[in-house]
């Protein structure tokens, strides 16, 4: 299926899905990692207490690809562009900060989430092709609404 035939928007938003999915299933796999759970429970995980600071910050970093989801699809073309490109560097930033010691299965997911935030990027960056074409098809449009109003005043002759 060529990328004309599915929506730029859906295409954008589904891919904040996969990234949030991925995201999701990393975490959850950190919790089969022997001793995740214990450190858990004492509030200290490999050496990071975990204050209400740090669960605000790793909030706000997972409420990106979240209110993404919902403005990849709500937002104008010009702003959703460039909204994109913007939550996708800093979704990669924020990907590669939070894995600073990964395992081979931290490896594993981010790069994952480094691959769809790329495509994220690189859709949004050649986003302008669809803009022509709808004032194509809305000249279009309009030229056919002319030619039907036309029809119904009985102003052609061509009948």
């Amino acid at each position: 299926m060529k990328q004309e035939d599915i929506n730029t928007k859906t295409i954008l938003s589904s891919l904040w899905i996969f990234v949030l999915l991925n995201i999701f299933a990393r975490d959850i796999h950190e919790l089969g990692r022997p001793g995740m759970l214990e450190q858990i429970m004492s509030g200290v995980i490999d050496g990071v207490t975990i204050t209400e600071e740090l669960m605000l910050l790793g909030g706000i970093m997972i409420e990106i690809p979240i209110l993404m989801v919902l403005l990849s699809r709500v937002l104008h073309y010009k702003i959703n562009r460039w909204a994109n490109i913007i939550a996708g560097a800093l979704a990669i930033a924020i990907v590669v900060m939070s894995n600073l010691k990964p395992d081979l299965d931290n490896i594993f997911f981010m790069v994952i989430e480094f691959l769809a935030l790329i495509a994220v990027i690189c859709i949004a960056w050649k986003w302008k092709w669809q803009v022509k074409n709808k004032k194509l098809i809305q000249q279009n449009l309009n030229a056919h609404v002319h030619v039907r109003r036309g029809f119904l005043y009985g102003e052609r002759k061509d009948v």
